[in-house]
């Protein structure tokens, strides 16, 4: 079993930035690659952005391309999302997901353990 539990979200104005960080407890973390979703009111929930267990390899949604940057620190078994340039299509809940394969996928089916999620509001 993997805890994730997720922290950083909040209001901010469009053009702003948030940092999010995902704290993981449990198995060993550096054994996962690591991945963000996010979930608006009424849409199903969507890949943003996802890295490999060493974080030597990134992928990134094409809405979110150039403005959000996934990280990780193993040795704080942590993962964070750097957002910036906010936009309001950008609400939503954010959640960070383990996956114990780390070969690419962005399909909400692939990742094995979830947080509860932070919410993310950008005003207009």
């Amino acid at each position: 079993q993997v805890q994730l539990v997720e922290s950083g979200g909040g209001l901010v104005q469009a053009g702003g930035s948030l940092r999010l960080s995902c704290a993981a407890s449990g198995r060993t973390f550096s054994n996962y690659a690591m991945g963000w979703f996010r979930q608006a009111p009424g849409k199903e929930r969507e890949f943003v952005a996802r890295i490999s267990w060493n974080g030597g390899i990134t992928y990134y949604a094409e809405p979110v391309k150039g403005r959000f940057t996934i990280s990780r620190d193993n040795a704080k078994n942590t993962v964070y999302l750097q957002m910036n340039s906010l936009k309001p299509e950008d609400t939503a809940v954010y959640y960070c997901a383990a996956d114990r394969s780390d070969y690419y996928s962005a399909r909400v089916a692939a990742y094995d353990y979830w947080g509860q999620g932070t919410q993310v509001t950008v005003s207009s």
